[in-house]
């Protein structure tokens, strides 16, 4: 009986003696404890995004869109400034600073940058072109300049014009094109060019990008030949040209009043030159009084 007793003793002290390949148990919890706090050191505190009354309304596909365009603003501001004697860090667009840095802790930038991506169909690569071709635009236009050039009250006094808000709060801009200055209005493309810029530039500091981001235009036709010469023909190229590469998604509608019969062609000539979206946006209106009755006169 002691043969079984003596065969079993050595492998109960093989048993008990530990391994010297495996570590102690507190070296292994310590490890376990390193493993966990070195992640939550490394990963910076996510930055809340910052939302308005325009922002919530946003879709998830819009959302989807817009965060990827805004990872791009870094490199769309050095491509848009490659050529400026000084790089900006940031880049005011209508009066709304754009950090390329933190764009999500400005509501107003989503709401900025969403015109570029819906005027190109939620294509990120589109709207990334769009918003560089703009950019340099404003440099090549020189935008400041035009904002502070003064036009002859007496020629362009009675043509455009800012008055009022819709039911909705939107500015309101009016353009009379069959006034006695007409002629005069259009003897100089360019300069015709930079006051209808100036115009849309001013409506559009008039908006807030949190509650309201476009804005109503009504183009009056009382008066107005049915010939038109090669220059107003031109300025009204040129015009359509750079408010549909340059200012997306800012017309909420555009009213055609007192279009005579005759002259109705005007609307569908210009449907070639702008997109499906802004054609919709735009209507032909024939009102027995001025613009429907008890407003005060416009001029």
């Amino acid at each position: 009986m002691s043969e079984p007793t003596e065969s079993t003793a050595p492998v109960t002290e093989h048993n008990t003696d530990p391994a010297p390949e495996v570590p102690p148990a507190p070296v292994a919890e310590e490890a376990k404890e390193e493993a966990k706090t070195e992640p939550a050191a490394a990963t910076e505190p996510e930055i809340e995004e910052v939302q308005n009354a325009l922002t919530k309304q946003f879709t998830a596909e819009e959302w989807k869109a817009l965060k990827e365009l805004r990872k791009q603003l870094p490199e769309i501001v050095k491509e848009a400034y490659e050529d400026a004697e000084t790089k900006p860090e940031t880049v005011t667009l209508w009066g709304v600073t754009i950090d390329p840095a933190h764009p999500e802790t400005d509501a107003k930038i989503s709401v900025v940058l969403l015109k570029f991506l819906r005027a190109r169909e939620l294509d990120v690569a589109a709207a990334r072109t769009m918003l560089v071709s703009t950019l340099k635009w404003r440099q090549q236009f020189k935008i400041d300049e035009v904002l502070k050039e003064e036009f002859p009250e007496e020629v362009f006094g009675n043509v455009g014009f800012v008055k009022g808000v819709d039911k909705e709060g939107r500015p309101v801009t009016y353009n009379l094109y069959g006034g006695p200055t007409v002629k005069e209005v259009f003897s100089d493309v360019g300069r015709f060019t930079r006051w209808r810029v100036q115009l849309m530039e001013k409506t559009v500091l008039l908006l807030d990008f949190e509650n309201h981001d476009q804005m109503i235009q009504v183009h009056d036709y009382d008066g107005v030949s049915m010939f038109r010469d090669a220059n107003q023909k031109e300025a009204a190229h040129e015009a359509t040209n750079i408010f549909q590469n340059h200012y997306p998604e800012f017309l909420a509608w555009k009213y055609f009043v007192n279009v005579p019969t005759l002259l109705t062609w005007i609307f569908w000539l210009f449907k070639p030159l702008i997109s499906p979206k802004t054609f919709a946006k735009m209507t032909v209106e024939q009102l027995p009084k001025k613009y429907g009755g008890e407003a005060e006169d416009l001029v």
